[in-house]
């Protein structure tokens, strides 16, 4: 299992990496692997607003639909639209697979370091 240093993690299992005034957004590699297979991504719309704590996309796995909750409340600057017509992308690398990047950041959730996660992790097993 992957805990990547440089990002910030939130308890519902979402990544964020802060770069300057933009935050890219993504799901763990905890995440990925206890959803399974994913087999579809329904991402937002650039221009829409996200907030914390709120759902701004859900992932289907053969196993059951989850939804992706925003670390941040901003906008939406970018989606990665590779991930709409190849969900699996997010099983084979869940950090290079980032969902969203989002821009005119004025909230964040209470987010840990990689190595508050893995224990947080450790902790749900």
């Amino acid at each position: 299992m992957e805990f990547k240093k440089e990002a910030l993690y939130a308890k519902s299992h979402e990544w964020v990496i802060f770069d300057g005034d933009e935050a890219t957004i993504g799901i763990s590699d905890y995440a990925q692997s206890e959803l399974g297979d994913l087999v579809f991504v329904n991402l937002p719309e650039e221009g829409d607003e996200v907030e914390v704590g709120e759902s701004f996309a859900d992932v289907e796995s053969v196993k059951a639909v989850s939804d992706i909750y925003s670390p941040v409340t901003g906008v939406v600057a970018e989606i990665n639209e590779e991930l709409l017509d190849a969900p699996e992308k997010i099983n084979e690398d869940a950090f290079g697979a980032w969902f969203i990047k989002v821009k005119d950041i004025t909230d964040k959730a209470e987010l840990i370091s990689a190595e508050e996660y893995e224990a947080f992790c450790e902790s749900e097993e």
